[in-house]
């Protein structure tokens, strides 16, 4: 565990490292809106990439720290997100770099690179993109999706309720590098149903490894 000073107005947050002693890559895995860094998805997704040589590092939104449940104006979560990911980028020189998160936290990183692209960030993860509400569907949230130039990789349920599946695929042909993997299935938190046959272990080696491999294939 370690602490991240950020500046006056954000103040400090935590973070934590899974290092791989074989690490290919580097990848900063950012939570949802609801759940800290210390969801079970967040440590057994960190846990199983560092594994399979990604280092990863996760980190609480200043909301989050302090204890709010909301998490109010994107645009400290934003800045928040800059400020980790130089700071990943300065500690792991040479290493390419991925941005990810869990629902919200990968829409913030997306957000971040919209507005300011960065050169040592080789691609972005999106565990479950959280396009619209529930019972809202829209593709309003992915406008700024088409501005990104790096690979990016949606990982998404079919049976996603902040993602109408049909809706993220006519999002993808609107951009110019994406990659879609499908769970099928599976909700926003990437639970299925038993009829389905699935363990939610299973589950999350097939997100881990898709990742994984995925990353592999975007290091240059």
């Amino acid at each position: 565990m370690m602490e991240l000073f950020l500046n006056d107005n954000l103040g400090k947050i935590s973070a934590e490292v899974n290092e791989s002693p074989r690490a290919q890559a580097i990848l900063i895995l950012a939570h949802g809106a609801g759940a800290g860094m210390h969801h079970p998805f967040m440590h057994s997704m960190a846990q199983r990439l560092a594994d399979m040589d990604i280092t990863t590092i996760r980190f609480n939104f200043p909301y989050m720290e302090q204890g709010r449940k909301s998490p109010g104006s994107p645009k400290a979560n934003i800045e928040t997100w800059k400020m980790v990911a130089e700071y990943i980028h300065n500690m792991y020189p040479g290493f390419p770099v991925f941005l990810s998160g869990k629902s919200y936290g990968g829409r913030m990183a997306s957000h971040l690179l919209s507005a300011e692209p960065l050169e040592y960030v080789k691609g972005i993860v999106y565990f479950g993109f959280p396009l619209h509400a529930p019972g809202k569907d829209s593709k309003d949230r992915a406008d700024h999706l088409k501005t990104l130039q790096i690979p990016q990789l949606f990982l998404q349920g079919s049976n996603d309720k902040l993602a109408n599946i049909h809706l993220i695929k006519e999002v993808l042909l609107e951009l110019p590098n994406p990659t879609l993997e499908e769970v099928s299935d599976a909700d926003h938190s990437f639970n299925v149903p038993k009829k389905s046959g699935k363990t939610k272990s299973e589950i999350m080696e097939f997100l881990s490894s898709t990742a994984a491999s995925w990353i592999k294939d975007h290091l240059d």
